[in-house]
């Protein structure tokens, strides 16, 4: 242990391959599951006076801050895919919202389409992708698959949708 935060040295690592529909939450839990298996295998040998510690490299070393829930407002003129990754990575929380007028819609799941938004008009509308929709962006289209109204459970698009088909069309903030 060391005074600072995510200091001292390494005893064991391990890799982990993220999928690109990975969240937060499901990470976590994988990574939860690894770190376990790593101290069950790493343990005894430390224990042992085996397993000598590395330094770490300060070069690779990065900063994060501590998320707010004002980070969950997205920012529709950035590129699809970062809202994406956006969207993955702040699920449960702080999650993610889109103003339609005054009112947030939470975001549980999106994916990036790499299309030219210059046919389909302003940053912010939201056009028809296939049943449901995809609002453009800064570069290429955020294809909205799951939502969450104020007051109501997570739904599809499609299911959103059929309550709501003023929401096409409709520019965003």
């Amino acid at each position: 242990m060391d005074e600072g935060l995510d200091t001292g040295p390494i005893l064991a690592q391990e890799k982990l391959a993220i999928s690109p529909e990975e969240t937060a939450l499901s990470l976590g839990g994988k990574l939860s599951e690894l770190a376990k298996q790593t101290a069950e295998r790493h343990l005894p040998e430390y224990l042992a006076g085996k397993l000598p510690p590395s330094p770490q490299d300060e070069a690779l070393a990065t900063y994060a801050p501590m998320l707010r829930k004002d980070d969950s407002r997205m920012d529709l003129t950035h590129p699809a895919e970062a809202l994406a990754q956006r969207v993955r990575a702040y699920y449960p929380w702080p999650g993610t919202h889109i103003l339609w007028g005054r009112v947030p819609l939470k975001v549980i799941r999106a994916r990036a389409l790499r299309y030219a938004n210059s046919a389909v008009g302003p940053v912010g509308r939201v056009v028809r992708q296939g049943t449901g929709a995809a609002v453009v962006c800064g570069a290429g289209e955020l294809q909205l698959l799951e939502v969450q109204p104020p007051g109501k459970k997570p739904m599809t698009i499609e299911a959103f949708l059929n309550g709501s088909p003023d929401f096409l069309d409709a520019v965003l903030d």
